[in-house]
């Protein structure tokens, strides 16, 4: 009887220590099999943002509107201009004579009020027509009237709806006070049944924000005379800060009335080209096809280059054709005439 509980007591015993290490054991192996895990590090989701086709500069939105291009009056009694700064492109040419008008290229963003608005020319439809732009001017030559009347291009024009989608200011005279709004542009646009949905029909090629781009001559200041009237005498200087060129037309800031701030640029260009008078009045005929010699000025520096039509449009190319890269941001180009040509109008200041 007490061996009998002696040994049952002796088994209890084991029974217990064998359960108790048992447990430890157990408990050990969890430990080694459940590791502490590590903290996951999100990493911050990067917004693809876009491009802007005409200015190369990053868009929080893709650019969808169809671009505008509207013919400006250059008069010096239409100076200031309203609608310039929000422009990606302007274009500066002569119309007769020695006085030269504007094309001004929106997409990016339309300017809340566009003027004063002028005639179009032959080579104004062929330079909207290159843009697949809607084209905006009030009056024509014999040339574009008819060019515009056979649908070249899509457009409006102020001498259908003068008083209507384009209003005459008080505070300057005809022809340099006719004006319309970027709603009555794109109202102008319903009327005539043309879409705004940009069509991708212009490439440019801009530097990546990596590349320097700063090749050719060091030149701080760049002029151009259009005949002997100082009103046309245009300069642009190069500011180190900002990396953009300032402009001057007869001494004068070139500012937007909209804004009364002054303009700046991050590329000038100039395409010499042939020109021709096509009657009394001084009217000219521009080549925007047969290329030539061009001149670029930007990051502080010219470089010879060679203009060329791509698809309907004159643009800057390499000698191996490749199409000059642009800085990112607004650019202002001029058409030169071959005779007396580039080097007898633009003038350049180290």
């Amino acid at each position: 009887m007490f061996k009998s509980k002696k040994l049952f007591m002796a088994l209890a015993f084991s029974a217990l220590f064998i359960g108790g290490c048992s447990k430890d054991a157990s408990e050990v192996e969890a430990d080694i099999a459940t590791p502490e895990k590590e903290p996951v590090i999100e990493e911050p989701v990067q917004e693809e943002l876009e491009i802007a086709p005409l200015t190369g500069e990053t868009v929080a939105e893709e650019v969808t509107q169809r671009p505008i291009i509207v013919t400006i009056n250059n008069h010096p009694a239409a100076r200031p201009q309203s609608g310039l700064a929000a422009a990606d492109m302007i274009y500066e040419m002569l119309a007769e004579g020695d006085v030269t008008r504007l094309l001004a290229v929106y997409q990016s963003e339309l300017p809340e009020n566009v003027g004063p608005v002028r005639s179009a020319r032959s080579y104004f439809v062929d330079m909207a027509k290159g843009f697949g732009a809607f084209y905006v001017a009030h009056g024509y030559s014999p040339e574009a009237k008819t060019m515009l009347s056979n649908q070249v291009v899509d457009n409006i024009n102020g001498m259908n709806y003068d008083g209507t989608l384009f209003k005459r200011s008080k505070d300057r005279v005809a022809p340099h006070n006719s004006y319309i709004t970027a709603e009555n542009i794109l109202n102008g646009a319903e009327k005539v049944g043309a879409s705004m949905i940009y069509s991708e029909k212009v490439h440019q090629a801009f530097y990546e924000p990596d590349e320097r781009g700063k090749i050719g001559i060091e030149t701080s200041q760049v002029d151009i005379y259009y005949g002997n009237n100082e009103y046309f005498h245009n300069s642009y200087v190069y500011d180190h800060q900002n990396n953009r060129y300032g402009r001057q037309s007869a001494g004068v800031d070139t500012k937007d009335m909209l804004t009364g701030e002054a303009l700046t640029f991050a590329n000038v260009l100039f395409f010499e080209m042939k020109h021709q008078t096509i009657d009394n009045v001084g009217r000219q005929d521009i080549d925007l096809t047969s290329g030539g010699n061009a001149y670029v000025f930007q990051n502080g520096n010219m470089r010879e280059v060679k203009w060329a039509n791509i698809d309907g449009l004159p643009m800057a190319v390499e000698e191996s054709g490749e199409l000059v890269k642009l800085v990112p941001g607004e650019s202002w180009i001029h058409f030169v005439p071959s005779s007396p040509g580039l080097q007898a109008m633009v003038k350049t200041q180290p």
